[in-house]
């Protein structure tokens, strides 16, 4: 049966918006590889900054899967997963094809270039989403096409330009996204709403976000650490919106080492930052409402609670939507 290209490109990015946050300063990219009979050999995606990238985590996932040679599972590294694959692939990737959501890089840095790699491996048809506008880590596809390998651009471009979009804006200036977490009543307090998966999955997210923004009262309220404990990662800076500048100390967000915590009335701290997470409900929603890129809802299978997210008519696109452990997660730009 004759699959769709769209299809392994919609792998590619449904894997990708898993690590949407968690890559910064590093973009969200994806990678499939279909083998000769049309066959799924890994569907991969970059998971941290400093780790190895999209296309070295497919090729090395497609390498076992094709020599069942376990060696291979042991590293890591970038540069270790290359020097492997350069030493032992034996031409078995030839007649296969990878799709990404991203050109692949071009530079030596963190990680040695992945177009480089592709080339050294014999794969001679890649599909790529979106362009690298990144100038350090751009023209992998001049790369590519300099070593006779057949580069379709363009494959589903819109969808992988909404992936890409955080890394733009924070090449750019910053992207900021509002993240809540709601039953299934729409209601967000009374205890945890979402499953540990999930709270975990934003601890993860405030490991890598420069600025995390909450409201006065969910500080006095709540009194929350606001750190990245369940990850072991770090604390962001806090940005407290609130026109009372008085709080109490012994609030635990207060005494966190190494964190900037500010008071402010309005938002113009922002322009310091450049990957920035707000926390919060209704009026939090509305007070930001022009400022947010992407929004970032967890919805738990449940009811209870007393207060419920009550905005405006605004509706959204869904990006990306997916379910982890118990929990429904949704990736959302505002209409």
């Amino acid at each position: 049966m004759l699959i769709n290209n769209n299809f392994y490109m919609n792998l590619a990015l449904n894997e990708a918006w898993k690590y949407q946050g968690l890559t910064y300063p590093n973009p969200a990219v994806g990678c499939t590889i279909v083998g000769q009979n049309s066959e799924i050999l890994a569907v991969e995606a970059h998971r941290r900054s400093g780790e190895a990238h999209a296309e070295v985590n497919a090729l090395k996932a497609a390498y076992y899967k094709l020599t069942n040679d376990e060696t291979i599972l042991a590293f890591i590294s970038s540069k270790d997963i290359h020097n492997f694959l350069l030493l032992n692939h034996k031409n078995i990737f030839q007649n296969t094809k990878l799709f990404t959501t991203l050109e692949p890089c071009a530079h030596h840095g963190k990680t040695p270039s992945c177009a480089s790699l592709i080339c050294e491996l014999g794969i001679k048809e890649i599909y790529v989403g979106s362009y690298d506008t990144n100038q350090i880590a751009q023209n992998g596809n001049e790369i590519l096409q300099e070593n006779s390998c057949v580069v379709h651009t363009d494959l589903l471009k819109k969808e992988c330009d909404t992936l890409l979009l955080p890394f733009k804006k924070s090449l750019e200036e910053r992207f900021v996204y509002f993240k809540w977490a709601q039953r299934l009543n729409a209601t967000t307090n009374d205890g945890n709403v979402s499953s540990l998966e999930s709270r975990t999955d934003v601890h993860a997210h405030r490991d890598v976000c420069d600025l995390l923004v909450i409201g006065g009262n969910t500080a006095r309220v709540d009194r929350p650490t606001l750190d990245a404990r369940l990850v072991k990662g770090k604390a962001p800076d806090i940005l407290i919106y609130s026109r009372e500048k008085e709080f109490d100390n012994t609030i635990a967000l207060f005494n966190v080492k190494d964190r900037k915590v500010f008071i402010e009335n309005d938002f113009k701290k922002l322009a310091g930052y450049k990957n920035i997470m707000i926390e919060g409900t209704d009026t939090m929603y509305r007070l930001t409402r022009e400022i947010v890129d992407y929004y970032l809802c967890y919805i738990a299978p449940s009811f209870g609670g007393s207060n419920r997210f009550n905005t405006s008519a605004d509706k959204f696109d869904i990006l990306n939507i997916r379910q982890e452990s118990e929990d429904i997660i949704m990736w959302m730009k505002r209409i």
